[in-house]
This record gives structure tokens, sequence and C-alpha cells, in this order.
């Protein structure tokens, strides 16, 4: 039997049994591993679980549905990183008509279509690739690419970054976290847009990086919205370059008639998710 020890905060770990390993290799980037575990096929990137399938709609719909709810229209989404591609689908399922999906780890990307029971098949990575179809997939650095559309004077709904956890040690995406990054990401927002970020654990025991993630965006935005999944320890949060003092009731209201039927979400989940923990508020 394989296993995986995922690390989780000083002193504690998780560990995932793994009765078959589909592929194990170290891209350019990272050390990936997919494989079949008791929550069904599960993506980890070195050591981390980032998505199985059991929970992956769980996680994808708390990273994104309260960004499609929020954002003054939807036309066009960049997503940086998610390799899996599920959030590109679903915006598109929602309404976009363009998503720049900007990956710098080819081979992830292309390992998680092949083998993830969820996401891109191969033939609409393929496609995504060419650019035939809402969805375009450019293989680049994250910073370089938004640098070269905030050039280009481009505009987006929706500006998502969803990256593996911010590490406390040197890891070279936790770039894409600070200040100046989601500085580059407001940047390029079109009026009533709305930046989305993983933002790490609501947890007591691994809270310090969802604490500074919500420092950086009230830096940066004049509102931001949090978003805790009520049945996983995830936190996301969501910037608004206005302020707006009213967006649970936005979200709720719009939840109606949003063309994409979320599966894990619902008007009470909005109500009770978007408040933050209290330790988290507390350190604000």
């Amino acid at each position: 039997m394989n296993t995986i020890i995922e690390p989780l905060a000083e002193g504690m770990t998780r560990v995932w049994e793994m009765p078959e390993v589909l592929v194990e290799t170290d891209t350019d980037f990272q050390h990936l591993v997919i494989g079949r575990t008791h929550q069904g096929v599960s993506l980890f990137c070195d050591n981390d679980r980032q998505s199985t399938e059991f929970s992956q709609l769980t996680y994808h719909e708390a990273l994104l549905v309260p960004a499609l709810l929020l954002a003054r229209k939807l036309e066009r989404v960049l997503v940086v990183g998610s390799s899996e591609g599920v959030v590109s689908q679903i915006s598109v399922a929602a309404g976009a008509s363009v998503v720049d999906h900007v990956d710098i780890d080819r081979q992830a990307v292309e390992l998680c279509a092949e083998h993830l029971p969820y996401g891109y098949t191969t033939e609409e990575l393929s496609a995504a690739v060419k650019g035939e179809g809402p969805v375009r997939v450019h293989y680049a650095d994250g910073w370089e690419f938004l640098a070269q559309a905030e050039a280009d004077g481009a505009k987006y709904d929706i500006v998502l970054v969803d990256l593996p956890d911010e590490r406390p040690e040197f890891a070279q995406h936790n770039r894409l976290y600070e200040e100046e990054f989601l500085t580059c990401c407001r940047a390029v927002l079109a009026d009533g847009g709305v930046v989305v970020c993983q933002a790490g654990c609501p947890t007591m025991w691994r809270n310090e990086t969802l604490i500074r993630s919500m420092k950086r965006f009230g830096d940066i935005f004049g509102t931001t919205v949090y978003y805790g999944s009520d049945e996983h320890e995830w936190a996301f949060l969501f910037g608004i370059a206005d302020e707006d003092a009213n967006t649970t009731a936005r979200m709720i209201e719009r939840l109606a008639t949003l063309p994409y039927r979320p599966e894990t979400i619902d008007a009470d989940a909005l109500r009770g998710c978007t408040i933050p923990p209290y330790l988290v508020r507390k350190a604000r």
C-alpha cells in the first residue's frame, strides 16, 4: 500500500493511503502524484492534496461561485493556476465568453487532463491550447502574463488565482500571493470585477496564511469578501475595488438567476460561510 504523508502544520501530518498510483513524476516545478485514494482519483503536488474526485466540486464551487455572484458582469475570466481546468469549465457554464487559463506547468496540466475524471479531457485541453472555443490555455508564468495583459489594456471581470498553499519557507509560487501581484490583478479588473484567491485554511492551528491574506486584501481592495467552505478546511477571499456593504445580500439575490447551478452552495451557505472565524476577525 502506497502512502502520502501530507504536512498540515508544525508537528501535524495527514496520511493518505493510495492503493494505486497512476502517475508519479517530477515536473520542472513540482513533484506530482495522481492516484486512487478512498476519495477517488486524487491529485497531490509536493505531497499536498490539491483535489480529489470526492471533494473537488465542493472546492471549486467555493472558489469560484461567490465571484460569479459578485462580479457586475461575466464575459471575461482570467485563471492563474488551477491545473485541473474545472473553474474554466464552470466559468463557461456560467456565461463567460472568454476564459484565459494560465499555468506555468504544462506537464501538470496535461497529466491532469489525461488521468483525472474531472476537469479537462485531453481533447478539450488540446482545443483550448489551440484557442478553439471560449477557453484559451496559455503555458506561461502568471506574473509575466498579467504584466503583458496590463500593458495591452486587457480587462477581466474575474481574476482567479488558484495555487498550492502559500509556504512559510521559500517557494517560487509565494510571489503570486504577495501585495505586488494582487495589485497587478486589481489593475486588469473591469468595472465591477472581482479578484479571487485561495487563501489557506481557517482552522486555528493553520490560519497564519489566511490572516496574512486578509490583511493584504484589506490593504488593496475597497471590499474583501470571505468564503469558508462549510464542509472542508478551505478559505477563499474575493476582492472588489469599490466599497460595498451589501455583498452577501447581493450574492443571495443573484444566485437565483445564475446560469450555472451550484451543487454545493445555496443561500444559507452564503449567509453562514461569509463570516470569517473569530480568531481571523480578531487578528484584523
